[in-house]
């Protein structure tokens, strides 16, 4: 390579007057009404401004484009600041920044609001900065209780609905990191989800297995046809779990062989006066796989 990788922005934070401060949209009314936009007034007004907002010059000067933060920027306009800390774009582009951002997952945002209260800070001041209940923080900081390691593993890099943590308590370890596995599986990490693998769960496999199992709008014959169900389907996703990479691979070499079979234009001639389902057949081979590939890609 040639040259370095060419850094967006300018590296040193500055503190822009919000006077010298272009947006590019303005508040909407239902904008500021919604609870997300609430919630980062609060988070302004107890803890300030935490991720600088993003500009850009322009070549006339001033003002300053504002490409990304405006809830902070109109948050900070009603509380009367005069400044803002800034970090400044190299281009004008007027895309969303927020499309190349990470979102926190469930369980990252468990461990920090472990870490602020252990570092001293109350469960009332992170509820007041985060614009929710105190009790919403209570139930976070308690989200792995009762959950295997296993399970935190598979899931501490997804997004999953914290109330999801509150149905696979109630499973034995094992029946945990099954779920969990069918949960990455199926790219579903809803409540209703675990709800059903919950009613698909032998009762041996409860934490407490004394206790029947009560999932509204189910009858336990209902329960119990689930279970049956889910055992034969666990034992067939087993068994095309197994033999998975091997039938990709066959498929991507036989398709790949059609591909050559068929761009032969005396053979593709040949098929299509003897054998024209065959060729039909073939094509459709070589565009499925050459989807899938894509897909992939």
């Amino acid at each position: 390579m040639s040259g370095g990788v060419r850094i967006a922005f300018e590296r040193e934070v500055v503190v822009i007057p919000l006077s010298d401060i272009l947006p590019l949209r303005k508040l909407a009314a239902n904008v500021a009404a919604s609870k997300r936009y609430q919630r980062i007034a609060t988070s302004v007004l107890e803890v300030g401004i935490i991720e600088p907002l993003v500009i850009a010059r322009q070549k006339s000067g001033l003002p300053y484009l504002l490409m990304d933060g405006h809830l902070r920027y109109f948050a900070l306009l009603e509380r009367a600041e005069t400044e803002v800390r800034c970090i400044v774009a190299d281009d004008d582009e007027a895309f969303t920044y927020n499309k190349r951002v990470n979102r926190l997952a469930t369980i990252q945002e468990h461990y920090m609001i472990v870490r602020a209260i252990e570092r001293g800070v109350s469960e009332e001041k992170i509820a007041r900065a985060l614009g929710v209940d105190t009790k919403l923080i209570q139930r976070r900081k308690n989200l792995l209780d009762g959950i295997c390691q296993e399970v935190v593993e598979l899931l501490k890099d997804r997004s999953v609905n914290p109330q999801t943590f509150e149905v696979l308590r109630k499973l034995k370890p094992l029946r945990q990191i099954e779920a969990a596995e069918l949960m990455v599986s199926a790219g579903n990490f809803s409540t209703s989800y675990a709800k059903a693998l919950l009613a698909a769960t032998r009762q041996a496999d409860l934490m407490r297995p004394d206790k029947p199992k009560q999932i509204i709008g189910m009858t336990p014959e209902q329960m119990a046809r689930m279970e049956r169900e889910m055992e034969s389907l666990n034992r067939d996703f087993k068994a095309v779990e197994d033999t998975f990479g091997d039938d990709v691979l066959q498929l991507v070499l036989a398709s790949r062989y059609l591909s050559r079979l068929v761009a032969n234009q005396q053979i593709a001639a040949y098929l299509g006066r003897r054998h024209p389902d065959m060729l039909t057949e073939f094509q459709t081979i070589i565009a499925a796989a050459s989807l899938d590939q894509a897909a992939v890609a």
